[in-house]
């Protein structure tokens, strides 16, 4: 069986950051080719391009300021600075930039999966589970360097924490991005906090943060409990498609909850594939790192543990019954079939022979209708159910009419099925 286990991404260390000049960024975007445009925002134009690094080319995220754009020159440099500074495998590496008059331009490491906003809302195939969990725990170690790493002095608050700025590389590992309005932390103490004028993401923003201007690291960790609802329920931050007082995912899911309908905020790509003491540690930690007070929010350390440890009872229910599985040869299938009989255009009779011929001679393959399941689970009551997690949707226990004890497993689509002796 596949470890869920979390793996690092690779070892790989970007250049250090350098100026490039303004003929070097057009040759690697072809003079600013609209169709090398891969996002665009208030800020400008972001372009896929190949920048030439010494003896090196790199595919890079080239992204171009507008003179008039919300990210003016104070925040392209503290950007600049900072990731200058910054090494981390959770965090987008900054490979270079570029100040020529009016041109504001920097270089990033370039991120093949995109964002995982894009991941979770666009019309792409939806996230597994454990995937999910990956990248959440990814994201949530570079925040947690940002936040205490004893290397940065002083800490940084990120500011702008959002499912937009978490990209993914080719191994789907995350990486925070976006720093133009990251704040330095306070090094003195007992104060923690830094009073700046409010700015971030509506739908993100720490209410009190909002109220009264103080910004902290539970101010990141507030906005990080909103991606781990994105990541939940694969629902925007804020959806104006719904009610007013619903607009913001948190009122909205807050309310579910509330009301004892967790399972029905669950994105429909997930339904029936999270165990119930996943689901429900899963939601309690974004719950924590949504507390209307910030001193009882968990610090990002406390996050990253706390999804570990989530990942690791997966990963311990999916073991457990494998091995309860291994071993067992496989004494019936069922296929799911339609009226024309046949599977996914293929007909049963051609099906057939082909699990005799897989089937080998110590395997007895055979094709079960509807009502013999139905009747060996007692119509798939909740007494007969024995798991219901992330590897399977729904497994069984049963007993045909011969005596066989079995184990049925139901798959997403309610007509696939496996049934094992016990």
């Amino acid at each position: 069986m596949e470890s869920h286990a979390f793996k690092p991404s690779s070892s790989y260390s970007p250049p250090q950051c350098r100026q490039f000049t303004l003929s070097e960024i057009e040759h690697a975007t072809q003079n600013f080719d609209e169709s090398l445009v891969i996002g665009r925002g208030g800020f400008g134009k972001v372009y896929r391009g190949t920048i030439t690094y010494g003896e090196i080319s790199l595919d890079a995220a080239i992204k171009r300021l507008e003179s008039g754009s919300n990210q003016g020159a104070v925040e392209f440099w503290a950007e600049v600075e900072m990731l200058s500074k910054l090494r981390h495998s959770h965090l987008v590496s900054l490979i270079g930039y570029c100040k020529e008059g009016q041109e504001m331009i920097l270089v990033y490491e370039y991120m093949r999966k995109g964002t995982l906003a894009d991941r979770l809302h666009k019309r792409r195939a939806p996230l597994t589970w454990v995937r999910r969990l990956k990248i959440c725990i990814g994201a949530a170690r570079g925040l947690d360097y940002l936040h205490t790493d004893t290397n940065i002095k002083p800490r940084v608050i990120h500011r702008d924490v959002k499912s937009s700025n978490i990209l993914l590389d080719d191994n789907w590992a995350a990486k925070i991005s976006d720093f133009g309005l990251s704040k330095i932390g306070p090094t003195n103490q007992p104060s923690t906090y830094v009073n700046t004028l409010v700015r971030g993401t509506f739908g993100y923003l720490d209410p009190d943060y909002f109220q009264t201007g103080r910004l902290t690291r539970k101010s990141d960790v507030y906005a990080f409990g909103v991606v781990l609802l994105e990541v939940l329920c694969g629902k925007q931050a804020v959806d104006r498609s719904l009610d007013e007082e619903h607009w913001g995912l948190v009122r909205w899911a807050q309310d579910s909850i509330k009301e004892g309908k967790l399972k029905h905020i669950v994105d429909s790509a997930l339904r029936g594939k999270i165990s119930p003491k996943c689901l429900k540690e899963f939601s309690l930690l974004a719950k924590k790192c949504l507390h209307s007070h910030p001193k009882q929010r968990p610090t990002m350390a406390e996050v990253v543990m706390g999804l570990e440890s989530i990942l690791a009872l997966l990963e311990k229910t999916d073991s457990t019954l494998h091995s309860k599985l291994s071993g067992r040869r496989v004494l019936r299938f069922l296929f799911p079939f339609n009226r024309e009989n046949s599977v996914g255009g293929t007909s049963l009779q051609s099906l057939d022979r082909y699990l005799c011929n897989v089937g080998g001679e110590d395997r007895i393959v055979h094709r079960f209708d509807v009502n013999t399941i139905v009747y060996a689970t007692e119509n798939f009551s909740e007494a007969n159910k024995i798991y219901q997690g992330c590897l399977y949707d729904s497994m069984y226990k049963g007993r045909l009419q011969n005596g066989h004890d079995i184990t049925i497993t139901q798959y997403s689509d309610a007509r696939s099925y496996e049934a094992f002796e016990f």
